[in-house]
């Protein structure tokens, strides 16, 4: 295999683990619709779970084309089976209550926020323009679920509690943003993306941060943290979120509406 081909194999995987992190959370967040607790935040919710959406099928589309075999978007995110996706376990995990939907989107906006923006610098260019609109919906993303977390996390005890119950739950999932592997080294070699390990430290400023200023403790890290996601080993849940998903397009293979 020439290295012009490795790399583009390479960039249909990474294309494939960021459009999967979008599609999984945006269909999380469109499971709010109809109950979220007030309309704003169903509006926002849903807006929100659009613009994930379709950075999802933009990424996936590209992937797509990389990897050559004739695969569209609508292909991967609906004709493939649980252990072929890419995606983040955080993502993954079910909504629970809205103080634990905002605690996984705040630890995931405060990733992708930083992620996006050192994208922008990426060699290959497509990438680099994906990111600057993504690192835009991500700062708005970001505020959102700060400002809640903080409403919550300043709250009452009811709404501190179950905030800091979240977070404590999801933070065994957290150590995944930040892996990296051999395909990842490769294209960090090729100047192609960011080391994500290089963004732990930003992140940890963000978020620990916020913690402190909503009268949060912040987790303790575990002696070890949940992976597997980007080698497609993934919870139950997200077997029965993707059955959901996908049941119209496979029970109507073909159609167009």
């Amino acid at each position: 295999m020439t290295s012009e081909n490795r790399l583009q194999r390479d960039l249909a995987e990474y294309s494939l683990r960021l459009g999967d992190d979008r599609l999984v959370l945006g269909h999380r967040l469109s499971e709010w619709c109809g109950h979220a607790p007030v309309l704003e935040e169903e509006l926002a919710l849903g807006n929100f779970a659009l613009d994930l959406l379709d950075q999802a099928s933009l990424l996936l589309e590209s992937a797509g084309r990389l990897e050559g075999r004739g695969r569209s978007a609508d292909d991967l995110a609906f004709f493939r089976d649980v252990t072929e996706f890419r995606n983040l376990l955080l993502v993954e995990q079910p909504n629970g209550d809205f103080a634990f939907t905002i605690a996984r989107q705040y630890l995931f906006d405060a990733f992708d926020l930083h992620l996006s923006v050192a994208l922008e610098a990426s060699g290959d260019r497509p990438l680099a323009s994906f990111a600057v609109r993504a690192a835009k919906e991500a700062a708005y993303h970001l505020r959102h679920s700060r400002e809640w977390l903080l409403r919550l996390g300043g709250g009452t005890d009811e709404s501190r509690r179950r905030m800091q119950a979240a977070l404590g739950e999801l933070w065994i999932f957290t150590g995944e943003l930040f892996e990296t592997d051999d395909l990842v080294r490769r294209l960090v070699e090729a100047r192609v993306v960011f080391d994500p390990e290089a963004l732990r430290g930003p992140w940890r400023e963000e978020v620990l941060g916020t913690f402190a200023e909503a009268g949060l403790e912040a987790p303790k890290d575990p002696a070890w943290m949940q992976r597997g996601g980007r080698d497609g080993r993934h919870g139950e849940a997200l077997g029965r979120m993707l059955s959901d998903m996908q049941s119209v397009a496979r029970a109507f293979p073909g159609a167009r509406w």
